[in-house]
């Protein structure tokens, strides 16, 4: 297992080995550069952000950003905001990763205590903690955005529409309404998974 610096990453990260959903940890120690051909016009250095993991499915694979947010209280609004940078370095390794790839934003909140039956689909328990998943194809999640914070580069998709374009990581992403292409991966478990 990779070492990974934020525990929502180890997280996952046990998940895929629990689950053996094939993946690579990417090494974020550097932004990566791109010639000067395919530099997005916004950057023209050519920096992109380094994602979080390469997941294989069948048919698709996924480039996974991980987005750790806690949820705490009864509020239970589920933060959606990241980075403006973010979205444009996925779309980014999305075009340069070719048709066979998506970009997905994997947000994992982080529980208190175990969520109530209903409020998520997908659970994962990793060293004491709990964690919600839903997952979001980063041109979906461009689609619908709006800025946030222009001091801080942030944007954000409202309630509604995230719990519109967001799915569980596994099952729904070969559903119908999941992303495109689907990736083939095991149905959702209705219990917590992990250890």
């Amino acid at each position: 297992m990779a070492q990974r610096r934020h525990h929502y990453e180890q997280a996952f990260e046990s998940f895929l080995r629990d689950q053996r959903i094939p993946y690579v940890a990417v090494n974020e120690a550097r932004k990566a550069l791109l010639p000067a051909s395919i530099a997005p016009r916004e950057d023209p250095s050519g920096a992109l952000k380094n994602f979080d993991f390469v997941v294989y499915g069948s048919g698709l694979n996924l480039l996974v950003e991980i987005k750790g947010r806690k949820l705490t209280g009864s509020g239970r609004r589920l933060e959606s905001w990241v980075n403006a940078e973010d979205v444009r370095s996925m779309l980014a390794w999305e075009r340069l990763f070719g048709p066979e790839f998506r970009a997905v934003f994997l947000f994992l909140y982080w529980c208190d205590e175990l969520p109530a039956d209903g409020l998520f689909e997908e659970i994962v328990e990793h060293r004491g903690r709990w964690y919600a998943l839903r997952a979001v194809a980063v041109p979906d999640y461009e689609a619908h955005m709006r800025e946030r914070s222009p001091r801080w580069g942030t944007v954000h998709v409202d309630s509604a529409s995230f719990a519109r374009i967001s799915h569980p990581f596994r099952g729904s992403l070969s559903a119908p309404g999941g992303f495109p292409g689907g990736v083939g991966l095991p149905a959702p478990a209705m219990e917590p998974i992990g250890a």
